[in-house]
């Protein structure tokens, strides 16, 4: 029952990530944020991105995205980890 748990998280954790690369990516793309998909990916992933949003962009380019994702990651990686522990692996 825990590793399905931690496994839903985890699948959780991956779908939120590839959506945010899908929005970062809709940015090259003009009038793409105004399309139906484009505002539920605005409503899904602008309240976790404005936690990192005090980076700058630098020569143009944000890199917040790319601290968010990590930070997902990290996180993903800290689930596989403390799942690990719970079941005596380690």
């Amino acid at each position: 029952m825990i590793t399905v748990i931690f496994q839903l998280l985890h699948w959780a954790i991956q779908l939120y990530m590839l959506a945010i690369f899908v929005w970062v990516l809709m940015s090259w793309l003009p009038g793409a944020y105004q399309s139906g998909f484009g505002k539920l990916l605005t409503k899904i992933c602008q309240p976790y991105m404005s936690w990192f949003r005090f980076i700058p962009p630098i020569f143009g380019i944000d890199f917040s995205p790319i601290l968010a994702l990590l930070v997902l990651e990290l996180c993903a990686n800290g689930l596989v980890f403390l799942e690990t522990l719970m079941l005596g692996v380690i």
